[in-house]
């Protein structure tokens, strides 16, 4: 039996919700958007995804500590605390659109990692098998969800690790390999910038697309266990998080093969083990590969569900995104989202060898502006603290308005560069679509300090 309105079960684990930080940031920008990234700024992309981990890692300090002070508010609830009901509408709307779109991005990369080994079946047949496998997954409890995630995050992490060490090892001919010095293509193909300092700008976009995704751990936190305990500690390991897990593997990649060599249509990571000559180790990556994609899918199903859900309770939303099933999870979030999945494999079925690159940039908008709301809320929250808390951003208020500056530097290059155009377009329809109806909906107020 449903009900019309039930609080969220308190389900997730601390290991869960770590877990659910690095599921979100790893992948489909990693496995697949890394040949995107490569193409556009060559081994120089190890620069965009080190100054995109420091802005994260501001981002994510500023929201951690506000979780700490209002514990039982989520990153859109946190927005509406700061500026009213508006801009809380905007983001929380944002925000959705966002992991929708995600969604649908890693179902079809789940998609186009099964044509490794069924190259015949159509990419929409394939993202469809994925879709089901996945929303069955989300009708559980949220304890079974993040028990799942735990075991999908663990796998990619193992997986990683291994790649870097295995890598690593050719890279430096522990490993003997028909690869002839491979620490040259750094250097060989048109330098470390081959396209310049724009390459690398351009490529941001899609890094940025890769780290949306850690802020997820701000709408888990209603669901977390002694969530003021467990964010500090996964807040801190965001850096540690961002060099092992993608500037390592981009580098390794880049020295084992040419970036110009690198191809557009399988993963990096499987081209690698591939031309390393181990037996079967394309297909052990392949699969890794496909778990890590379903995992981030798995978020993003999570993600637009409790987004809906919070948004509901606020009035920001319709009411019947209330409703709670017997497994405690808000069933009709998860009906939306699915209906979007399928609108995102019809899409496949339209346009399939174009529709992952096209969709993909997208979210590198929608990230931005959401990333500049949570530094923005910080920055006018912190005075009205009742108490300071034991985690805080280090160089307040100078490291939240740097983050701001910089992500907002970023919004606006990738606005005036032609070669966004379509994703541009894109998204500032949805932003001035969703403006219009934040301005015309009356949303009953709740607390804020506007």
């Amino acid at each position: 039996m449903e009900k019309d309105h039930q609080d969220l079960k308190k389900g997730l684990l601390p290991r869960h919700v770590q877990f659910i930080a690095l599921a979100g940031m790893i992948g489909t920008g990693i496995f697949k958007g890394s040949s995107d990234t490569l193409s556009l700024a060559g081994p120089s992309v190890a620069l965009a995804y080190l100054l995109g981990g420091a802005l994260l890692f501001i981002v994510m300090t500023a929201l951690a500590e506000m979780a700490i002070v209002y514990p039982n508010l989520n990153v859109q609830n946190l927005v509406h605390k700061a500026f009213g009901h508006r801009i809380s509408f905007i983001v929380g709307w944002l925000y959705w659109v966002q992991w929708g779109i995600v969604t649908i991005v890693e179902i079809l990369a789940a998609g186009s990692f099964l044509k490794y080994w069924f190259s015949s079946t159509p990419l929409w047949l394939l993202a469809l098998f994925c879709a089901i496998f996945i929303i069955g997954i989300n009708l559980f409890q949220v304890k079974y969800y993040g028990e799942i995630e735990f075991w999908f995050a663990g796998i990619k992490i193992v997986a990683l690790t291994a790649f870097i060490i295995l890598g690593a090892c050719i890279l430096f001919g522990v490993i003997p390999s028909s690869i002839d010095q491979p620490l040259n293509n750094y250097t060989a193909h048109g330098g470390f910038f081959p396209n310049g300092i724009g390459g690398m700008l351009s490529a941001f976009l899609i890094v940025m697309f890769s780290y949306g995704g850690a802020e997820l751990i701000g709408v888990a936190v209603t669901e977390t266990k002694d969530a003021q305990k467990v964010l500090p500690k996964v807040i801190k390991g965001t850096v540690g998080r961002v060099v092992i897990f993608y500037i390592l593997p981009i580098l390794i990649i880049c020295g084992l093969m040419p970036w110009n060599k690198v191809s557009l249509v399988e993963s990096p990571f499987v081209q690698v083990f591939d031309i390393t000559g181990i037996p079967g180790a394309g297909h052990i990556m392949n699969f890794v590969l496909l778990t890590a994609v379903l995992s981030a899918a798995n978020s993003g199903i999570y993600a637009t569900s409790r987004t809906l859900f919070s948004m509901a309770q606020s009035g920001e939303a319709p009411k019947k995104f209330l409703r709670v099933s017997k497994n405690g999870i808000p069933i009709n979030g998860i009906i939306i989202t699915s209906i979007c999945i399928l609108f995102g494999v019809y899409l496949a079925y339209r346009t399939p060898e174009k529709i992952i690159g096209y969709m993909m940039s997208i979210p590198g908008f929608t990230i931005l502006l959401i990333w500049i709301a949570i530094c923005l809320a910080q920055l006018k929250l912190r005075r009205h603290y009742e108490e300071k808390p034991f985690f805080q951003v280090r160089g307040f208020p100078f490291t939240t308005i740097l983050g701001a500056v910089l992500l907002s530097v970023i919004f606006i290059f990738f606005i005036f560069n032609k070669d966004n155009i379509i994703g541009t377009t894109v998204c500032l329809v949805i932003v001035a679509v969703i403006t219009l109806l934040a301005f015309l909906s009356k949303v009953p107020k709740r607390d804020s300090i506007e």
